[in-house]
Protein backbone atom coordinates (compact mmCIF):
# COMPACT_ATOMS: atom_id res chain seq x y z
CA UNK A 1 0.00 0.00 0.00
CA UNK A 2 1.16 3.55 -0.70
CA UNK A 3 2.04 6.07 1.95
CA UNK A 4 -0.93 8.12 0.72
CA UNK A 5 -3.32 5.23 1.44
CA UNK A 6 -1.83 4.82 4.91
CA UNK A 7 -2.15 8.53 5.64
CA UNK A 8 -5.74 8.54 4.40
CA UNK A 9 -6.54 5.53 6.60
CA UNK A 10 -5.13 7.37 9.61
CA UNK A 11 -7.35 10.39 8.90
CA UNK A 12 -10.29 8.03 8.42
CA UNK A 13 -9.72 6.38 11.80
CA UNK A 14 -10.19 9.79 13.43
CA UNK A 15 -13.24 10.78 11.39
CA UNK A 16 -16.68 10.72 12.97
CA UNK A 17 -18.55 10.77 9.64
CA UNK A 18 -21.24 8.10 9.93
CA UNK A 19 -19.89 5.83 7.12
CA UNK A 20 -16.56 5.62 8.94
CA UNK A 21 -18.30 4.95 12.26
CA UNK A 22 -20.10 2.04 10.61
CA UNK A 23 -16.96 0.80 8.88
CA UNK A 24 -15.06 0.76 12.17
CA UNK A 25 -17.50 -1.88 13.45
CA UNK A 26 -16.59 -4.03 10.47
CA UNK A 27 -12.88 -3.53 11.05
CA UNK A 28 -13.34 -4.85 14.60
CA UNK A 29 -15.31 -7.83 13.23
CA UNK A 30 -12.52 -8.68 10.79
CA UNK A 31 -9.90 -8.40 13.51
CA UNK A 32 -11.87 -10.89 15.63
CA UNK A 33 -12.48 -13.39 12.85
CA UNK A 34 -9.34 -13.06 10.76
CA UNK A 35 -11.46 -13.22 7.57
CA UNK A 36 -10.05 -11.99 4.28
CA UNK A 37 -13.31 -10.91 2.65
CA UNK A 38 -16.34 -8.90 3.75
CA UNK A 39 -19.82 -9.31 2.26
CA UNK A 40 -22.24 -6.38 2.27
CA UNK A 41 -25.89 -7.07 1.51
CA UNK A 42 -28.94 -5.00 0.66
CA UNK A 43 -32.44 -6.41 0.42
CA UNK A 44 -35.26 -5.58 -1.96
CA UNK A 45 -38.86 -6.80 -1.88
CA UNK A 46 -40.02 -6.61 -5.51
CA UNK A 47 -43.74 -6.58 -4.69
CA UNK A 48 -43.90 -3.09 -6.14
CA UNK A 49 -41.84 -0.78 -8.30
CA UNK A 50 -38.51 0.25 -6.72
CA UNK A 51 -38.69 3.48 -4.75
CA UNK A 52 -36.02 5.85 -3.56
CA UNK A 53 -35.74 4.09 -0.21
CA UNK A 54 -34.47 1.02 -2.07
CA UNK A 55 -31.84 3.09 -3.85
CA UNK A 56 -30.95 4.78 -0.58
CA UNK A 57 -30.08 1.49 1.07
CA UNK A 58 -27.70 0.58 -1.77
CA UNK A 59 -26.17 4.07 -1.84
CA UNK A 60 -25.60 4.19 1.92
CA UNK A 61 -24.20 0.67 2.02
CA UNK A 62 -21.83 1.57 -0.81
CA UNK A 63 -20.62 4.55 1.23
CA UNK A 64 -19.89 2.27 4.20
CA UNK A 65 -18.15 -0.17 1.88
CA UNK A 66 -15.83 2.51 0.54
CA UNK A 67 -15.17 3.81 4.06
CA UNK A 68 -14.18 0.27 5.10
CA UNK A 69 -11.86 -0.10 2.10
CA UNK A 70 -10.24 3.21 3.06
CA UNK A 71 -9.75 2.16 6.68
CA UNK A 72 -8.25 -1.21 5.66
CA UNK A 73 -6.22 0.30 2.78
CA UNK A 74 -7.81 -2.20 0.39
CA UNK A 75 -6.28 -5.23 2.10
CA UNK A 76 -9.66 -6.90 2.71
CA UNK A 77 -11.70 -7.84 -0.37
CA UNK A 78 -15.30 -6.64 -0.38
CA UNK A 79 -18.47 -7.61 -2.23
CA UNK A 80 -21.93 -6.03 -2.32
CA UNK A 81 -24.90 -8.33 -2.92
CA UNK A 82 -28.20 -6.72 -3.92
CA UNK A 83 -30.64 -9.46 -2.93
CA UNK A 84 -34.21 -9.61 -4.23
CA UNK A 85 -36.83 -11.52 -2.20
CA UNK A 86 -38.63 -12.48 -5.41
CA UNK A 87 -39.77 -15.91 -4.18
CA UNK A 88 -42.16 -14.18 -1.75
CA UNK A 89 -45.85 -14.65 -2.39
CA UNK A 90 -47.69 -11.59 -3.72
CA UNK A 91 -49.99 -10.53 -0.88
CA UNK A 92 -51.84 -7.65 -2.56
CA UNK A 93 -52.03 -5.93 -5.92
CA UNK A 94 -50.04 -2.67 -6.02
CA UNK A 95 -52.07 0.48 -6.69
CA UNK A 96 -49.65 1.93 -9.23
CA UNK A 97 -49.52 -0.72 -11.98
CA UNK A 98 -51.56 -1.38 -15.15
CA UNK A 99 -53.54 -4.60 -15.76
CA UNK A 100 -54.34 -5.04 -12.08
CA UNK A 101 -56.89 -7.75 -12.85
CA UNK A 102 -54.19 -9.87 -14.49
CA UNK A 103 -52.05 -9.68 -11.37
CA UNK A 104 -55.00 -10.20 -9.01
CA UNK A 105 -55.60 -13.64 -10.53
CA UNK A 106 -52.19 -14.75 -9.22
CA UNK A 107 -52.28 -13.53 -5.62
CA UNK A 108 -50.31 -15.74 -3.27
CA UNK A 109 -47.90 -17.02 -5.91
CA UNK A 110 -44.16 -16.23 -5.87
CA UNK A 111 -43.44 -12.92 -7.57
CA UNK A 112 -41.45 -14.73 -10.23
CA UNK A 113 -44.62 -16.69 -11.09
CA UNK A 114 -46.89 -13.63 -11.35
CA UNK A 115 -47.32 -12.31 -14.94
CA UNK A 116 -45.72 -8.95 -15.68
CA UNK A 117 -48.56 -6.38 -15.91
CA UNK A 118 -46.30 -4.24 -18.12
CA UNK A 119 -45.83 -7.10 -20.60
CA UNK A 120 -42.07 -6.65 -20.76
CA UNK A 121 -40.63 -9.57 -18.73
CA UNK A 122 -41.55 -13.19 -17.96
CA UNK A 123 -42.81 -12.19 -14.50
CA UNK A 124 -43.67 -9.24 -12.29
CA UNK A 125 -40.71 -10.05 -10.04
CA UNK A 126 -38.30 -10.03 -12.96
CA UNK A 127 -39.75 -6.73 -14.20
CA UNK A 128 -39.18 -5.04 -10.86
CA UNK A 129 -35.73 -6.60 -10.53
CA UNK A 130 -34.82 -5.17 -13.93
CA UNK A 131 -36.07 -1.72 -12.95
CA UNK A 132 -33.86 -1.78 -9.87
CA UNK A 133 -30.81 -3.06 -11.71
CA UNK A 134 -31.10 -0.56 -14.55
CA UNK A 135 -30.92 2.33 -12.12
CA UNK A 136 -28.12 0.85 -10.03
CA UNK A 137 -26.17 0.27 -13.24
CA UNK A 138 -26.83 3.80 -14.50
CA UNK A 139 -25.56 5.25 -11.24
CA UNK A 140 -22.39 3.16 -11.44
CA UNK A 141 -22.75 1.01 -8.33
CA UNK A 142 -20.46 -1.99 -8.11
CA UNK A 143 -22.65 -4.87 -6.95
CA UNK A 144 -23.78 -8.42 -7.65
CA UNK A 145 -27.47 -9.07 -8.12
CA UNK A 146 -29.04 -12.11 -6.44
CA UNK A 147 -32.50 -13.59 -6.94
CA UNK A 148 -34.11 -15.50 -4.08
CA UNK A 149 -35.86 -17.74 -6.61
CA UNK A 150 -32.60 -18.68 -8.28
CA UNK A 151 -30.76 -19.21 -5.01
CA UNK A 152 -33.48 -21.45 -3.57
CA UNK A 153 -33.96 -23.44 -6.76
CA UNK A 154 -30.23 -23.90 -7.43
CA UNK A 155 -29.65 -25.50 -4.02
CA UNK A 156 -27.54 -22.61 -2.80
CA UNK A 157 -29.47 -22.56 0.47
CA UNK A 158 -30.05 -26.30 0.87
CA UNK A 159 -27.46 -27.01 3.56
CA UNK A 160 -28.66 -24.14 5.74
CA UNK A 161 -32.31 -25.04 5.17
CA UNK A 162 -31.66 -28.60 6.38
CA UNK A 163 -29.88 -27.19 9.43
CA UNK A 164 -32.90 -25.00 10.15
CA UNK A 165 -35.16 -28.03 9.87
CA UNK A 166 -32.98 -29.87 12.37
CA UNK A 167 -33.25 -26.88 14.74
CA UNK A 168 -36.91 -26.28 14.14
CA UNK A 169 -37.82 -26.24 17.83
CA UNK A 170 -35.13 -23.68 18.65
CA UNK A 171 -36.37 -21.38 15.88
CA UNK A 172 -39.96 -21.75 17.03
CA UNK A 173 -38.91 -20.89 20.58
CA UNK A 174 -37.53 -17.60 19.23
CA UNK A 175 -40.43 -16.74 16.92
CA UNK A 176 -43.57 -17.81 18.77
CA UNK A 177 -43.33 -15.33 21.68
CA UNK A 178 -43.30 -12.48 19.13
CA UNK A 179 -46.61 -13.55 17.57
CA UNK A 180 -50.25 -13.13 18.49
CA UNK A 181 -51.80 -16.28 19.94
CA UNK A 182 -53.92 -16.93 16.84
CA UNK A 183 -50.93 -16.67 14.51
CA UNK A 184 -48.65 -18.65 16.81
CA UNK A 185 -51.08 -21.59 16.80
CA UNK A 186 -50.40 -22.34 13.12
CA UNK A 187 -47.03 -20.65 12.59
CA UNK A 188 -44.18 -22.45 10.89
CA UNK A 189 -40.96 -20.90 9.58
CA UNK A 190 -41.32 -23.13 6.48
CA UNK A 191 -43.80 -22.17 3.76
CA UNK A 192 -44.40 -24.96 1.24
CA UNK A 193 -45.24 -23.98 -2.33
CA UNK A 194 -48.43 -25.78 -3.35
CA UNK A 195 -47.56 -28.35 -6.04
CA UNK A 196 -50.86 -27.76 -7.87
CA UNK A 197 -51.77 -24.08 -7.40
CA UNK A 198 -48.26 -22.66 -7.07
CA UNK A 199 -49.34 -20.59 -4.06
CA UNK A 200 -46.95 -20.01 -1.15
CA UNK A 201 -48.89 -21.68 1.68
CA UNK A 202 -49.23 -20.33 5.22
CA UNK A 203 -50.16 -23.60 6.93
CA UNK A 204 -49.41 -25.49 10.12
CA UNK A 205 -47.09 -28.50 9.73
CA UNK A 206 -48.28 -31.99 10.57
CA UNK A 207 -44.87 -33.62 10.50
CA UNK A 208 -41.17 -32.75 10.30
CA UNK A 209 -38.90 -35.43 8.85
CA UNK A 210 -35.33 -34.26 9.47
CA UNK A 211 -33.80 -37.45 8.07
CA UNK A 212 -35.51 -37.04 4.68
CA UNK A 213 -35.54 -33.21 4.74
CA UNK A 214 -39.33 -33.08 4.37
CA UNK A 215 -42.29 -31.32 5.93
CA UNK A 216 -45.87 -32.64 5.81
CA UNK A 217 -48.89 -30.37 5.65
CA UNK A 218 -52.52 -30.40 4.62
CA UNK A 219 -54.37 -28.28 2.06
CA UNK A 220 -56.88 -26.30 4.21
CA UNK A 221 -59.48 -26.23 1.40
CA UNK A 222 -59.35 -29.82 0.13
CA UNK A 223 -57.90 -31.62 3.13
CA UNK A 224 -55.29 -33.32 0.93
CA UNK A 225 -51.97 -34.14 2.62
CA UNK A 226 -48.65 -33.29 0.97
CA UNK A 227 -44.99 -33.93 1.72
CA UNK A 228 -42.66 -31.17 0.53
CA UNK A 229 -38.84 -31.05 0.51
CA UNK A 230 -37.49 -27.98 2.29
CA UNK A 231 -34.73 -27.86 -0.34
CA UNK A 232 -34.61 -27.17 -4.07
CA UNK A 233 -37.07 -24.27 -4.11
CA UNK A 234 -40.15 -26.36 -3.23
CA UNK A 235 -40.44 -24.47 0.02
CA UNK A 236 -39.41 -21.04 1.24
CA UNK A 237 -39.06 -19.45 4.65
CA UNK A 238 -41.06 -16.84 6.49
CA UNK A 239 -39.19 -13.60 6.04
CA UNK A 240 -37.52 -13.22 9.45
CA UNK A 241 -36.17 -16.80 9.45
CA UNK A 242 -35.36 -16.29 5.76
CA UNK A 243 -33.28 -13.21 6.60
CA UNK A 244 -31.31 -15.15 9.22
CA UNK A 245 -30.88 -18.14 6.91
CA UNK A 246 -29.49 -15.90 4.19
CA UNK A 247 -27.03 -14.25 6.56
CA UNK A 248 -25.72 -17.66 7.57
CA UNK A 249 -25.76 -19.35 4.15
CA UNK A 250 -23.97 -16.48 2.42
CA UNK A 251 -21.81 -15.21 5.27
CA UNK A 252 -23.22 -11.67 5.29
CA UNK A 253 -21.12 -9.24 7.34
CA UNK A 254 -23.07 -6.01 6.99
CA UNK A 255 -26.69 -5.08 6.28
CA UNK A 256 -28.61 -1.99 7.31
CA UNK A 257 -32.37 -1.70 7.70
CA UNK A 258 -35.08 0.83 8.38
CA UNK A 259 -36.03 1.85 11.89
CA UNK A 260 -39.33 0.00 11.55
CA UNK A 261 -37.40 -3.29 11.35
CA UNK A 262 -35.47 -3.00 14.63
CA UNK A 263 -37.42 -5.83 16.27
CA UNK A 264 -37.13 -7.96 13.14
CA UNK A 265 -33.36 -7.48 13.07
CA UNK A 266 -33.17 -8.65 16.68
CA UNK A 267 -35.27 -11.76 16.03
CA UNK A 268 -33.34 -12.66 12.89
CA UNK A 269 -30.11 -12.17 14.82
CA UNK A 270 -31.28 -14.62 17.49
CA UNK A 271 -32.14 -17.17 14.80
CA UNK A 272 -28.72 -16.71 13.21
CA UNK A 273 -27.06 -17.40 16.54
CA UNK A 274 -29.23 -20.52 16.92
CA UNK A 275 -27.67 -21.64 13.63
CA UNK A 276 -24.17 -21.04 15.04
CA UNK A 277 -23.37 -17.95 12.98
CA UNK A 278 -22.83 -14.31 13.93
CA UNK A 279 -25.46 -11.87 12.60
CA UNK A 280 -24.08 -9.05 10.47
CA UNK A 281 -23.15 -5.57 11.60
CA UNK A 282 -25.44 -2.75 10.58
CA UNK A 283 -27.50 0.20 11.71
CA UNK A 284 -31.13 1.27 11.52
CA UNK A 285 -31.87 4.34 9.44
CA UNK A 286 -34.95 6.50 9.79
CA UNK A 287 -37.85 6.19 7.37
CA UNK A 288 -38.76 8.29 4.38
CA UNK A 289 -42.11 10.07 4.58
CA UNK A 290 -44.33 11.57 1.93
CA UNK A 291 -45.63 15.14 1.95
CA UNK A 292 -48.35 14.18 4.45
CA UNK A 293 -45.84 12.54 6.80
CA UNK A 294 -46.84 8.98 5.87
CA UNK A 295 -44.25 6.24 5.32
CA UNK A 296 -43.53 5.80 1.61
CA UNK A 297 -44.59 2.47 0.15
CA UNK A 298 -43.81 0.60 -3.06
CA UNK A 299 -47.37 -0.68 -3.33
CA UNK A 300 -49.01 2.71 -2.63
CA UNK A 301 -46.61 4.56 -4.88
CA UNK A 302 -46.57 7.60 -2.57
CA UNK A 303 -43.46 9.69 -2.16
CA UNK A 304 -41.05 9.98 -5.05
CA UNK A 305 -39.87 7.32 -7.46
CA UNK A 306 -36.28 7.11 -8.62
CA UNK A 307 -37.32 8.18 -12.14
CA UNK A 308 -39.21 11.19 -10.81
CA UNK A 309 -36.22 12.52 -8.89
CA UNK A 310 -33.97 12.05 -11.92
CA UNK A 311 -36.42 13.94 -14.11
CA UNK A 312 -35.64 17.06 -12.09
CA UNK A 313 -32.14 16.67 -10.66
CA UNK A 314 -28.87 14.78 -10.79
CA UNK A 315 -28.11 11.39 -9.25
CA UNK A 316 -25.49 13.13 -7.11
CA UNK A 317 -28.18 15.27 -5.46
CA UNK A 318 -30.16 12.12 -4.70
CA UNK A 319 -27.05 10.50 -3.20
CA UNK A 320 -26.57 13.60 -1.05
CA UNK A 321 -30.15 13.32 0.20
CA UNK A 322 -29.36 9.74 1.25
CA UNK A 323 -26.07 10.63 2.91
CA UNK A 324 -27.33 13.55 4.97
CA UNK A 325 -28.49 12.70 8.51
CA UNK A 326 -29.62 9.10 7.86
CA UNK A 327 -30.91 8.71 11.42
CA UNK A 328 -33.44 11.51 10.98
CA UNK A 329 -36.85 10.96 9.34
CA UNK A 330 -37.09 12.86 6.04
CA UNK A 331 -40.01 14.00 3.99
CA UNK A 332 -39.47 12.85 0.44
CA UNK A 333 -41.47 14.87 -2.06
CA UNK A 334 -40.77 17.25 -4.92
CA UNK A 335 -40.14 20.37 -2.83
CA UNK A 336 -36.98 18.86 -1.28
CA UNK A 337 -35.18 18.56 -4.63
CA UNK A 338 -33.87 22.15 -5.10
CA UNK A 339 -32.54 22.24 -1.52
CA UNK A 340 -30.77 18.90 -1.96
CA UNK A 341 -29.17 20.06 -5.22
CA UNK A 342 -27.88 23.30 -3.74
CA UNK A 343 -26.61 21.77 -0.50
CA UNK A 344 -24.70 19.17 -2.52
CA UNK A 345 -23.19 21.95 -4.67
CA UNK A 346 -22.20 23.89 -1.55
CA UNK A 347 -20.27 20.90 -0.18
CA UNK A 348 -18.66 20.31 -3.59
CA UNK A 349 -17.62 23.97 -3.68
CA UNK A 350 -16.09 23.74 -0.17
CA UNK A 351 -14.16 20.50 -0.76
CA UNK A 352 -11.01 21.89 -2.51
CA UNK A 353 -10.48 24.41 0.31
CA UNK A 354 -10.72 21.85 3.14
CA UNK A 355 -8.02 19.88 4.93
CA UNK A 356 -8.28 16.09 4.98
CA UNK A 357 -10.09 15.97 8.30
CA UNK A 358 -12.90 18.09 6.90
CA UNK A 359 -12.81 16.40 3.51
CA UNK A 360 -13.51 12.99 5.01
CA UNK A 361 -16.58 14.45 6.69
CA UNK A 362 -17.74 16.16 3.50
CA UNK A 363 -20.66 14.33 1.82
CA UNK A 364 -19.03 14.92 -1.58
CA UNK A 365 -16.13 12.62 -0.60
CA UNK A 366 -18.53 9.78 0.23
CA UNK A 367 -20.87 10.38 -2.71
CA UNK A 368 -17.97 10.23 -5.20
CA UNK A 369 -15.98 7.43 -3.51
CA UNK A 370 -13.17 9.78 -2.52
CA UNK A 371 -12.85 11.56 -5.89
CA UNK A 372 -15.26 14.51 -6.06
CA UNK A 373 -15.17 16.44 -9.35
CA UNK A 374 -13.99 20.02 -9.36
CA UNK A 375 -16.84 22.52 -8.93
CA UNK A 376 -17.80 24.63 -11.93
CA UNK A 377 -17.60 28.43 -11.69
CA UNK A 378 -18.42 31.07 -14.27
CA UNK A 379 -16.18 34.11 -14.05
CA UNK A 380 -17.44 37.69 -14.24
CA UNK A 381 -15.06 40.36 -15.45
CA UNK A 382 -11.71 39.99 -13.73
CA UNK A 383 -12.91 37.65 -10.97
CA UNK A 384 -10.28 35.07 -10.06
CA UNK A 385 -12.61 32.36 -8.77
CA UNK A 386 -15.95 33.08 -10.40
CA UNK A 387 -19.44 32.20 -9.22
CA UNK A 388 -21.05 28.83 -8.62
CA UNK A 389 -24.58 28.90 -10.03
CA UNK A 390 -27.22 27.43 -7.73
CA UNK A 391 -30.33 25.52 -8.73
CA UNK A 392 -32.45 28.11 -6.91
CA UNK A 393 -30.82 30.85 -8.98
CA UNK A 394 -31.64 29.03 -12.21
CA UNK A 395 -35.24 28.60 -11.11
CA UNK A 396 -35.48 32.34 -10.46
CA UNK A 397 -34.00 33.15 -13.86
CA UNK A 398 -36.49 30.80 -15.50
CA UNK A 399 -39.26 32.47 -13.51
CA UNK A 400 -38.48 36.05 -14.54
CA UNK A 401 -37.93 34.95 -18.13
CA UNK A 402 -41.05 32.73 -17.92
CA UNK A 403 -39.21 30.35 -20.19
CA UNK A 404 -38.61 26.60 -20.47
CA UNK A 405 -35.85 27.10 -23.03
CA UNK A 406 -32.36 26.30 -21.67
CA UNK A 407 -30.82 28.70 -24.19
CA UNK A 408 -32.68 31.62 -22.59
CA UNK A 409 -30.94 30.87 -19.28
CA UNK A 410 -27.61 30.48 -21.04
CA UNK A 411 -28.22 33.94 -22.50
CA UNK A 412 -28.38 35.45 -19.01
CA UNK A 413 -25.22 33.59 -17.98
CA UNK A 414 -23.31 34.74 -21.08
CA UNK A 415 -24.26 38.34 -20.37
CA UNK A 416 -22.67 37.87 -16.94
CA UNK A 417 -19.73 35.76 -18.17
CA UNK A 418 -19.23 35.94 -21.96
CA UNK A 419 -17.25 32.67 -22.11
CA UNK A 420 -20.12 30.65 -20.58
CA UNK A 421 -21.08 27.85 -23.00
CA UNK A 422 -22.72 24.43 -22.50
CA UNK A 423 -19.69 22.62 -23.90
CA UNK A 424 -17.39 24.35 -21.40
CA UNK A 425 -19.69 23.77 -18.42
CA UNK A 426 -21.40 20.40 -19.05
CA UNK A 427 -22.59 19.88 -15.46
CA UNK A 428 -24.10 23.37 -15.38
CA UNK A 429 -25.80 22.61 -18.69
CA UNK A 430 -27.36 19.47 -17.20
CA UNK A 431 -28.54 21.48 -14.19
CA UNK A 432 -30.09 24.13 -16.44
CA UNK A 433 -32.02 21.43 -18.29
CA UNK A 434 -33.26 20.01 -15.00
CA UNK A 435 -34.17 23.49 -13.75
CA UNK A 436 -36.39 24.43 -16.68
CA UNK A 437 -38.35 21.17 -16.30
CA UNK A 438 -38.73 21.72 -12.55
CA UNK A 439 -39.81 25.32 -13.20
CA UNK A 440 -42.45 24.16 -15.69
CA UNK A 441 -43.92 21.51 -13.39
CA UNK A 442 -43.64 23.07 -9.93
CA UNK A 443 -42.58 26.72 -9.85
CA UNK A 444 -44.77 28.28 -12.51
CA UNK A 445 -48.05 26.74 -11.23
CA UNK A 446 -47.35 27.89 -7.64
CA UNK A 447 -46.08 31.42 -8.24
CA UNK A 448 -48.06 33.90 -6.11
CA UNK A 449 -47.26 37.57 -6.33
CA UNK A 450 -48.47 40.16 -3.86
CA UNK A 451 -48.84 43.91 -4.09
CA UNK A 452 -46.38 46.20 -2.33
CA UNK A 453 -47.68 48.36 0.49
CA UNK A 454 -46.77 52.06 0.70
CA UNK A 455 -43.50 51.50 2.58
CA UNK A 456 -42.46 48.68 0.23
CA UNK A 457 -43.38 50.69 -2.84
CA UNK A 458 -41.21 53.59 -1.69
CA UNK A 459 -38.35 51.19 -0.93
CA UNK A 460 -38.60 49.55 -4.37
CA UNK A 461 -38.68 52.93 -6.12
CA UNK A 462 -35.56 53.91 -4.16
CA UNK A 463 -33.90 50.62 -5.12
CA UNK A 464 -34.67 51.14 -8.82
CA UNK A 465 -33.23 54.64 -8.62
CA UNK A 466 -30.04 53.49 -6.90
CA UNK A 467 -29.60 50.60 -9.34
CA UNK A 468 -29.56 53.11 -12.20
CA UNK A 469 -26.29 54.41 -10.79
CA UNK A 470 -24.56 51.04 -11.12
CA UNK A 471 -22.74 50.01 -14.27
CA UNK A 472 -24.47 47.38 -16.44
CA UNK A 473 -21.83 44.81 -15.50
CA UNK A 474 -21.94 45.40 -11.75
CA UNK A 475 -20.72 42.49 -9.65
CA UNK A 476 -22.89 40.52 -7.25
CA UNK A 477 -21.05 42.05 -4.29
CA UNK A 478 -21.63 45.60 -5.54
CA UNK A 479 -25.35 44.90 -5.92
CA UNK A 480 -25.59 43.20 -2.53
CA UNK A 481 -23.95 46.18 -0.84
CA UNK A 482 -26.40 48.53 -2.55
CA UNK A 483 -29.33 46.36 -1.39
CA UNK A 484 -28.21 46.70 2.22
CA UNK A 485 -27.65 50.44 1.86
CA UNK A 486 -31.17 50.98 0.48
CA UNK A 487 -32.84 48.98 3.26
CA UNK A 488 -30.75 50.17 6.20
CA UNK A 489 -32.45 53.56 6.77
CA UNK A 490 -35.96 52.04 6.65
CA UNK A 491 -37.16 51.27 10.22
CA UNK A 492 -39.16 48.22 9.11
CA UNK A 493 -36.03 46.46 7.88
CA UNK A 494 -33.57 47.49 10.59
CA UNK A 495 -32.05 44.73 12.69
CA UNK A 496 -30.10 45.99 15.69
CA UNK A 497 -29.32 42.48 16.95
CA UNK A 498 -27.37 41.57 13.81
CA UNK A 499 -23.65 40.94 14.22
CA UNK A 500 -21.74 44.23 14.09
CA UNK A 501 -24.90 46.35 14.11
CA UNK A 502 -24.73 49.80 15.71
CA UNK A 503 -27.34 52.55 16.21
CA UNK A 504 -25.64 54.48 13.42
CA UNK A 505 -25.39 51.45 11.11
CA UNK A 506 -28.09 48.86 11.88
CA UNK A 507 -28.18 45.46 10.27
CA UNK A 508 -30.80 44.52 7.67
CA UNK A 509 -33.46 41.93 8.47
CA UNK A 510 -34.45 39.04 6.22
CA UNK A 511 -37.87 40.69 5.85
CA UNK A 512 -36.32 43.00 3.24
CA UNK A 513 -35.17 40.13 1.03
CA UNK A 514 -38.41 38.19 1.58
CA UNK A 515 -40.33 41.21 0.34
CA UNK A 516 -38.18 41.42 -2.80
CA UNK A 517 -38.91 37.79 -3.66
CA UNK A 518 -42.62 37.97 -2.85
CA UNK A 519 -43.31 41.16 -4.80
CA UNK A 520 -40.87 40.76 -7.71
CA UNK A 521 -40.74 36.99 -8.23
CA UNK A 522 -43.82 35.54 -6.59
CA UNK A 523 -41.65 33.37 -4.32
CA UNK A 524 -41.28 33.18 -0.54
CA UNK A 525 -37.50 33.03 -0.66
CA UNK A 526 -34.59 32.55 -3.01
CA UNK A 527 -30.81 32.72 -3.44
CA UNK A 528 -28.70 35.76 -2.67
CA UNK A 529 -30.53 38.63 -4.34
CA UNK A 530 -27.36 40.47 -5.30
CA UNK A 531 -26.24 37.44 -7.30
CA UNK A 532 -29.63 37.23 -8.98
CA UNK A 533 -29.45 40.90 -10.08
CA UNK A 534 -25.91 40.44 -11.36
CA UNK A 535 -26.98 37.53 -13.54
CA UNK A 536 -30.34 38.92 -14.62
CA UNK A 537 -28.91 42.37 -15.33
CA UNK A 538 -29.33 45.74 -13.66
CA UNK A 539 -31.54 47.16 -16.42
CA UNK A 540 -33.69 44.03 -16.47
CA UNK A 541 -34.11 44.24 -12.70
CA UNK A 542 -35.20 47.88 -12.88
CA UNK A 543 -37.77 46.90 -15.52
CA UNK A 544 -38.90 44.04 -13.27
CA UNK A 545 -39.45 46.49 -10.40
CA UNK A 546 -41.44 48.81 -12.67
CA UNK A 547 -43.67 45.97 -13.86
CA UNK A 548 -44.28 44.76 -10.30
CA UNK A 549 -45.22 48.27 -9.11
CA UNK A 550 -47.54 48.64 -12.11
CA UNK A 551 -49.36 45.46 -10.99
CA UNK A 552 -48.53 43.46 -14.12
CA UNK A 553 -47.88 40.26 -12.14
CA UNK A 554 -51.01 40.36 -10.01
CA UNK A 555 -54.18 38.38 -10.62
CA UNK A 556 -56.79 40.47 -12.51
CA UNK A 557 -58.93 40.88 -9.38
CA UNK A 558 -56.01 42.43 -7.50
CA UNK A 559 -54.48 44.53 -10.24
Amino acid sequence: MTDTASQLAEFARNSNAWPFEEAKKLVARVERSGQKQVLFETGYGPSGLPHIGTFGEVARTTMVRHAFETLTEGRIATRLLAFSDDLDGLRKVPDNIPNRELVAAHLGKPLTQVPDPFGEYPSFGEHNNARLRSFLDAFGFTYEFASSTQYYQSGRFDATLLKMLARYDAIQAIMLPSLRAERAASYSPFLPIHPRTGIVMQVALEEIDVARGLIAWRDPDRGERFETPVTGGYCKLQWKPDWAMRWCALGVDYEMAGKDLIDSVKLSGEIARALDCAPPEGFNYELFLDEQGQKISKSKGNGLTIDEWLRYATPESLAFFMYWKPREAKRLYFDVIPKAVDEYLAFLDAYPRQDWKLRLGNPAWHIHAGEPPAPEFIAHGGEAKGTAISFAMLLNLAAVANSEDPEVLWGFLRRYAPEARPEKYPRLDRMIRYAVVYFRDFVRPKKTYRAADEIERAALEKLAQELSGLPAGASAEEVQTLLYDVARPIPRYQNFSAKGATPEKPGVSNDWFSMLYQVLLGEERGPRFGSFVALYGVDNTRALIADALAGKFLAPAMA
